[in-house]
Order: structure tokens, then C-alpha cells, then sequence
């Protein structure tokens, strides 16, 4: 996946990415609502760590805020196998 990067900066900012949401994943959550939910009080904890504990993938509040949304399966046929 890094391939193209062609600033460091970039592969850098990339893998923070891929491992928030790989860490996400392993702690069964959604990594939509928990991408949003740390980008959206990450700001306000730059100043003031003090509930920085919170934004980990296994505590308490994500686990709470972020479930893993269950995926339908549905039986899908081969074509004139009905």
C-alpha cells in the first residue's frame, strides 16, 4: 500500500490510518463510528489529556459508542441451481 507515497509524511500519516482501524477491527468495533468518534474528541484533548484513556479502541466508551454492526448474510444461489 505504500508503493505510491511519495513523502514520508505521507506513509507516516497512512499508517496511523491503517492502524487505528486495524486495532479497531481486532476490538470488534465499528471503524466508521470509530474513526469519527476519535476525530471528533481528539481536538478537544490536546490541551487537556484527561480522558485521552477513553479514545482506545478497548475501553469502555468505545465499546459502548462504536458496536460492530452485524452483516446480513444472505444464501445466495448459482444461477440454475434453484
Amino acid at each position: 500500500n505504500f508503493l505510491f507515497h511519495d513523502q514520508v509524511d505521507g506513509a507516516e500519516a497512512s499508517a496511523i490510518v491503517y492502524s487505528l482501524i486495524e486495532t479497531a477491527k481486532m476490538n470488534g468495533l465499528n471503524i466508521y463510528a470509530y474513526l469519527q468518534t476519535v476525530l471528533l474528541h481528539m481536538p478537544g484533548l490536546i490541551k487537556n489529556s484527561e480522558g485521552i484513556d477513553d479514545m482506545l479502541p478497548w475501553s469502555d466508551f468505545m465499546q459502548k459508542s462504536c458496536p460492530k454492526v452485524e452483516q446480513k448474510t444472505t444464501e445466495v444461489k448459482p444461477v440454475g441451481m434453484e
